[in-house]
C-alpha cells in the first residue's frame, strides 16, 4: 500500500504564502565557475548555477504585510539585520515536510531556483525527510508536469554529491542535520570535514565553499532545536544563504517574520489533525484519608532522606505533590494542615537497607515500604496496559471495516521491561511484553472482540519492539542520537506502508510488519518518526518521562489512512487516545506549559495583536492597509486603562463582563479608521479570550464575615466553660472478641481482584486562550486475576504493618477463612487484609476507649475566635443578627447546616449557639474529630441545658460511614468524660434536639 497525497487548502495556502513572498522581485541565475584541479595541477573551468535575487526591501515588506494580514497574524515592524529569513508555523502532523518540499519545487517553477537545503535536528527527523521525498517523488512527477529534481542526504564520505550539487542545472535538495556542519575551524581540533580543504574528492576545496557560492535557500526544520546555539548559527550563516524558510510547530525566536500560522490551535479547529484525548489510571484519592507513597530513599554517611509521594494543600486545592522527609517530620505539618495527616503522626524512622527500604510512623499507616510502592505502580502500568488494548480493539470494531488499520505505540524508558535474554543469549519478553500478552489474551475472552478480523493472529505475532542493536545484536537503550540508532530509523521507516497494511492472507499481505498492530518504543521513537494510524499512545515509564508530551502526540496527530493510502478526515475516526503516567488535568497543564516554554503564547494581548487588523483596500491595487503598531500598542493601553487586560498581559473578568454585557467600547479616534472597527476589535479579542469560561462572579455578593466582640461574653463564656476542656484517652481490647470481629470484617469485606482502580478519559481542547479539558467517561475497575505460585511471608508482614502478634493475626486469617484468596494475588491480599484488620483494631479500640479528663489548664483556647473577618460570598451565610453567635454571619457548608442556623437564628429559646470552627478538634484513634455545633438552649422556662449537635443529612447508623460514626461515639464520650453537664445529640433538624 502507498500513501496518497491530497491537494489540501490549507498546505496550498503554506505554500502560496512562501511563493508571495518573492512577488514582484527580479530574479535571475548567478553564474560561478568551480575550479576542478586535475592531477597534473592544471586548472579547467566548469559552469555551476547559484540562486540570485535582487531585493527591493520595501517591496518585500509590503509582500510580507499583504501575507500577514490575510493571515490574520500581527504584521512585521522590519527584517532581522542578519540573511532573511521567515518563520512558518505548522502543527506536527500537518505535513509540514510536504510543504516545504512543495514549495521548493514551486519556487524553482515560478524563479527557476534550484539550490535548496534542508537542515534538520537529527538522525531521526534526516531520516523522516528522506522517506518523504521518497514517497512524494511520484506525486510531484506528475503534479509538476516531470519537473526534474535530485535529493539527497549529505555523507562526508560522498563529497562527489556536494561537487554535483553545486554544478548541476537542475534543482538540487541537500538535506542534512546540523551536527555535520557545526564545528567550523575554530574547533580545528574535530572540525566537520564540510569546512576541511585537504580533501582528495574536490581537490583542495573545502565543501563549504561550494555550497556557500550557491546562495541556497535554506530550510531550517524544527529551527528551536537547529540553530538554538551561537555556533549553530554561525554554521548556517556560513552556508550564505539567499534566505531561509524556519518550520516549526512552535516558534522560540521570534524575531523572523511570520508568514503562516497553522498552530495547534488552528490545526485542531480545523480537524486537520487528530482529536487528543487523555486517559489515565489512580486510585481513588480525595483528601479524606492520608495517601503516602515512598518513592525513594537516599542515606548519606550523615543523614537518611525519603522522598514520598503525598497531598499538599495549596491555594484552597488539594494536590498530589512529592515530598522530602526526614526522622521527626510531622506529616500533618508537611500537608499543609490536610486533616487525615493527623492520624499518620511524625516519622519514626526510616529504613535505607538494601530490599528492606520503610518509612515508620508514630500514627496509622504504621509503616509504608518501597517494594510495596513498586508492586502498586507495576499494577498501575498493568492496568494502563489493559485500558490501550481495550481502547485499541474497540477502535477495530469500529475502524477495520472500512478499511482502517489501528495501531497501539508503547513508550518505555527501560528496553529490558519489554525484551531481555537468558544466560544462552537466547530471547525472552520482560516484564511489559509478559503482562502485555496476559492481558491481550484476557481481553479477547470477551465475546464482542470475537468478530475482530485478526482474532486468530497468534499474540506472539500483533506486537514488536522498534530498538537500536548493539555489537552482539542484542537490543540496549539509547538516547535517540547515536548512531546504532540509525537502523532503528531505517527498520521502521521501510515498515511504514507495511504497519498500515492490513493483515490478509487472501491478498497476500503476510508480512510480519503486517501483523504489528502494538509497538514498543524506546526513546529512538520520541521525534522523527510518526505514522497516520497511530491511535493509542500508552507510556509506562519507571523514572522521570524524558519523552516530552508534545513528542509523544506527534507521534499520532496525523490524520489516518485507508488501506488506499488515503487520508479519511473527522474526528469521529480520528481520535488519539493518550494513556499517560499521570491525571487528564495535570496533562493538559503540562502539556500548554511545554506549548508556551518553546513560544506558543495562549491568550496573551501583546502589543502588536492588533496590528493587521485592515482598515482600508486599495480598490485599484488590492493592497490593504492595516491598523499598524503605533495604533495597536495604543489600544492595548487604552485595554490596560479600562482593567480589561492585567499586567501579565491577560484578559480579566472586566473585559468578559464587558462582552457578555455588551458594555464593551473603543475610544472615538478608532471608530473613525473604519465603520467595523469596534466588531474587528472584539473579534481579535475572543480568538484569544474564551469569555464563556471565565466565571464572572458578582463582587455586589461578596460579603465579609465579622467577629462580633461584643457577643464574646455573658451567654458565649457560660457555654465555653462547659465545652473548652481537653481530655486524654486509654483504651482496653477484649482479644478473643477482637479476633471474631477482625476475622468477620475479613471475611465480609477483603475481595482479591486487585486494587479498585479509577479509569478517567477526557478530550483535551485547544482554544487560543489555552488548553482545557472534558470529561468523557470515569469509572472505577478491578484488574484481572492471577495465580501467583511465590508466596511471600504474609505473618511477617502483617506482623510489621498491624503490630499484633503471630498468634493474634494466624487464628484471624484462619477463621476469616480467605486463605485460599491469597495464592491468587499475596501482595493485594497482605495489604488488603492488613487494612482491614486495623480498621477491626481501631473499631475495637473505640469500643473499649475511656476519655479522661486533662488535669489542670489545658483546654482549647478561645482565640479560636479571633478572626477578625473572613471573606466569603452570600450563597454561602445565614445572618446572625440578634448577638447569639460569635460572628454576624454563620458559613455553612450544607443545606442541612443552613437550616438549622436558620431555626436556632429564629429559636428565642436558643440563648446562644457556636458554630464550632474547624481548629476544634478531638482526639479519636481514628484521627481528628471535630464537631458541628455547640448551643445554649433554654427549654420550658428551666436553666440552660448545653448541647453538642451533630447534624447529618441522616443520623440513621446505617447511612454513616463507619469510620464517621466510631468519631461521632469518641466525641459523645470525650464529652461524658469532661462532667460538664453538656449533652451530646445527633440531630438532623433544631427540633430534635428538645
Amino acid at each position: 500500500m502507498k500513501i496518497q497525497f491530497d491537494e489540501l487548502t490549507y498546505q496550498s495556502d503554506a505554500v502560496n504564502a512562501i511563493i508571495n513572498v518573492f512577488e514582484g522581485q527580479q530574479i535571475r541565475k548567478s553564474e560561478f565557475t568551480i575550479m576542478d584541479q586535475a592531477a597534473q595541477g592544471k586548472l579547467f573551468g566548469q559552469t555551476g548555477i547559484g540562486n540570485k535575487i535582487d531585493v527591493s526591501f520595501s517591496k518585500l515588506l509590503q509582500n510580507v504585510h499583504q501575507v500577514q494580514i490575510n493571515q490574520g497574524i500581527p504584521i512585521a515592524k522590519d527584517f532581522p539585520k542578519s540573511f532573511l529569513q521567515f518563520n512558518i508555523e505548522m502543527e506536527t502532523g500537518t505535513g509540514k515536510t510536504f510543504v516545504y518540499l512543495k514549495s521548493i519545487l514551486e519556487m524553482n517553477r515560478k524563479y527557476d531556483f534550484t539550490k535548496f537545503i534542508i537542515v534538520v535536528p537529527s538522525v531521526a527527523i534526516k531520516e523522516g525527510v528522506m522517506k518523504t521525498l521518497e514517497m512524494t517523488r511520484e506525486y510531484f512527477k506528475t503534479q509538476m508536469q516531470g519537473q526534474i529534481y535530485r535529493s539527497f542526504m549529505y555523507d562526508s564520505s560522498r563529497l562527489n554529491d556536494v561537487q554535483a550539487f553545486a554544478t548541476s542545472d537542475d534543482v538540487e535538495i541537500m538535506v542534512i542535520n546540523i551536527q555535520a556542519f557545526s564545528k567550523s575551524a575554530k574547533n580545528s581540533d574535530n572540525m566537520n570535514i564540510i569546512y576541511r580543504n585537504d580533501m582528495d574528492a574536490l581537490h583542495g576545496i573545502a565543501p563549504i565553499e561550494l555550497i556557500s557560492e550557491t546562495n541556497p535557500i535554506v530550510i531550517i526544520d524544527e529551527p528551536q532545536s537547529v540553530d538554538n546555539t551561537e555556533n549553530a548559527q554561525g554554521a548556517i550563516a556560513a552556508l550564505n544563504p539567499s534566505l531561509a524558510f524556519r518550520f516549526s510547530a512552535t516558534h522560540k525566536n521570534k524575531s523572523y517574520p511570520l508568514i503562516y500560522k497553522l498552530g495547534p490551535v488552528e490545526a485542531y479547529q480545523q480537524k486537520l489533525v487528530k482529536q487528543i484525548e487523555v486517559a489515565g489510571i489512580s486510585r481513588s484519592i480525595d483528601g479524606n484519608e492520608a495517601y503516602l507513597k515512598l518513592v525513594s530513599i537516599k542515606a548519606t554517611p550523615k543523614t537518611i532522606t525519603a522522598t514520598v509521594e503525598m497531598l499538599i494543600k495549596n491555594k484552597g486545592e488539594i494536590e498530589k505533590k512529592e515530598v522530602k522527609l526526614k526522622q521527626g517530620d510531622d506529616l500533618y505539618i508537611k500537608s499543609k494542615r490536610i486533616a487525615a495527616y493527623e492520624s499518620v503522626g511524625f516519622v519514626k524512622d526510616i529504613s535505607a537497607e538494601s530490599a528492606n527500604e520503610y518509612i515508620e510512623f508514630s500514627g496509622e499507616p504504621s509503616m509504608i515500604r518501597l517494594r510495596q510502592s513498586q508492586n502498586e505502580d507495576l499494577e498501575i502500568k498493568r492496568a494502563q496496559i489493559r485500558k490501550t488494548i481495550e481502547e485499541h480493539l474497540n477502535k477495530e470494531l469500529k475502524l477495520n471495516d472500512r478499511g482502517i488499520k489501528v495501531l497501539s505505540l508503547f513508550f518505555i524508558d527501560n528496553v529490558a521491561n519489554y525484551r531481555k535474554y537468558d544466560e544462552e543469549g537466547n530471547e525472552l519478553l520482560g516484564i511489559y511484553g509478559q503482562i502485555f500478552e496476559e492481558e491481550y489474551r484476557n481481553a479477547l475472552r470477551s465475546s464482542k472482540y470475537k468478530k475482530l478480523r485478526d482474532f486468530e493472529v497468534p499474540v506472539e505475532e500483533i506486537h514488536n519492539g522498534y530498538f537500536s542493536i548493539d555489537g552482539k545484536n542484542k537490543v540496549k537503550n539509547t538516547l535517540g542520537s547515536s548512531k546504532e540508532d540509525e537502523t532503528t530509523y531505517n527498520i521502521i521507516m521501510k515498515n511504514k506502508e507495511d504497519l498500515l497494511t492490513i493483515y490478509d492472507e487472501v491478498k497476500g499481505n503476510t508480512k510480519s510488519a503486517h501483523k504489528y498492530r502494538f509497538i514498543f518504543s524506546h526513546s529512538a521513537l520520541k521525534e522523527g518518526w510518526d505514522n497516520p494510524n497511530v491511535f493509542q499512545i500508552c507510556t509506562l515509564i519507571e523514572s522521570t518521562d524524558t519523552i516530552t508530551k508534545r513528542q509523544k502526540i506527534g507521534r499520532g496527530l496525523r490524520i489516518a489512512v485507508n488501506q488506499n493510502g488515503e487520508r479519511v478526515p473527522g474526528f469521529e475516526v480520528n481520535t488519539l487516545t493518550v494513556m499517560a503516567n499521570e491525571s487528564y488535568d495535570e496533562f493538559a497543564k503540562g502539556l500548554q506549559t511545554e506549548y508556551e516554554e518553546e513560544g506558543m503564547e495562549f491568550g496573551l494581548f501583546k502589543q502588536d495583536i492588533f496590528s493587521s487588523l485592515v482598515i482600508e483596500v486599495d480598490e485599484h491595487t488590492g493592497i490593504k492597509t492595516p491598523l499598524g503598531h503605533e495604533k495597536s500598542e495604543q489600544l492595548v493601553a487604552y485595554l490596560k486603562e479600562q482593567d480589561y487586560i492585567d499586567d501579565k498581559h491577560k484578559g480579566t473578568i472586566a473585559l468578559a463582563k464587558a462582552i457578555k454585557e455588551k458594555t464593551f467600547d473603543i475610544p472615538e479616534a478608532f471608530k473613525e479608521l473604519a465603520s467595523d472597527m469596534k466588531e474587528k476589535i472584539i473579534e481579535a479579542i475572543e480568538l484569544k479570550f474564551n469569555i464563556e469560561k471565565i466565571e464572572i462572579k458578582d463582587n455586589e455578593k461578596k460579603v465579609s464575615v465579622k467577629l462580633n466582640k461584643e457577643a464574646l461574653s455573658g451567654p458565649f463564656l457560660e457555654l465555653w466553660e462547659r465545652i473548652k476542656y481537653k481530655t486524654n484517652y486509654t483504651i482496653q481490647m477484649d482479644t478473643n472478641r477482637f479476633i471474631q470481629q477482625a476475622a468477620g470484617k475479613l471475611k465480609d469485606e477483603l475481595i482479591v481482584r486487585i486494587n479498585k482502580l479509577e479509569y478517567e478519559r477526557s478530550k483535551i481542547e485547544m482554544a487560543e486562550g489555552g488548553i482545557s479539558t472534558v470529561k468523557e467517561e470515569a469509572t472505577v475497575f478491578s484488574m484481572t486475576e492471577r495465580n501467583h505460585e511465590k508466596a511471600p511471608d504474609i505473618i511477617t508482614y502483617l506482623q510489621n504493618e498491624t503490630k499484633l502478634k503471630r498468634k493474634t493475626l494466624i487464628q484471624i486469617l484462619k477463621m476469616s477463612g480467605t486463605l485460599a484468596d491469597f495464592k491468587r494475588n499475596p501482595q493485594i491480599y497482605m495489604m488488603e487484609s492488613a487494612r482491614i484488620i486495623n480498621a477491626a483494631k481501631r473499631m475495637e479500640m473505640v469500643d473499649g476507649i475511656k476519655y479522661e479528663k486533662i488535669p489542670g489548664d489545658e483546654v482549647y483556647d478561645q482565640s479560636l475566635f479571633v478572626k477578625e473577618e473572613i471573606e466569603t460570598y452570600s450563597d454561602k451565610i445565614v445572618s446572625a443578627m440578634s448577638n447569639r453567635s460569635p460572628y454576624n454571619h454563620i458559613i455553612v457548608d450544607s443545606s442541612v447546616e443552613r437550616e438549622f442556623a436558620q431555626a436556632c437564628e429564629q429559636d428565642t429559646n436558643v440563648k446562644f449557639y457556636i458554630k464550632l470552627p474547624g481548629e476544634f478538634k478531638i482526639k479519636t484513634p481514628l484521627g481528628m474529630y471535630n464537631p458541628d455545633w455547640a448551643l445554649a438552649l433554654e427549654k420550658d422556662g428551666e436553666d440552660h441545658l448545653y448541647f453538642i449537635v451533630e447534624t447529618k443529612g441522616s443520623i440513621a447508623s446505617e447511612d454513616l460511614r463507619p469510620t464517621e460514626l466510631a468519631k461521632i461515639r469518641c466525641g459523645e464520650k470525650h464529652f461524658s468524660a469532661i462532667e460538664t453537664g453538656i449533652t451530646f445529640k445527633k440531630a438532623t433538624q433544631l427540633q430534635e434536639v428538645y
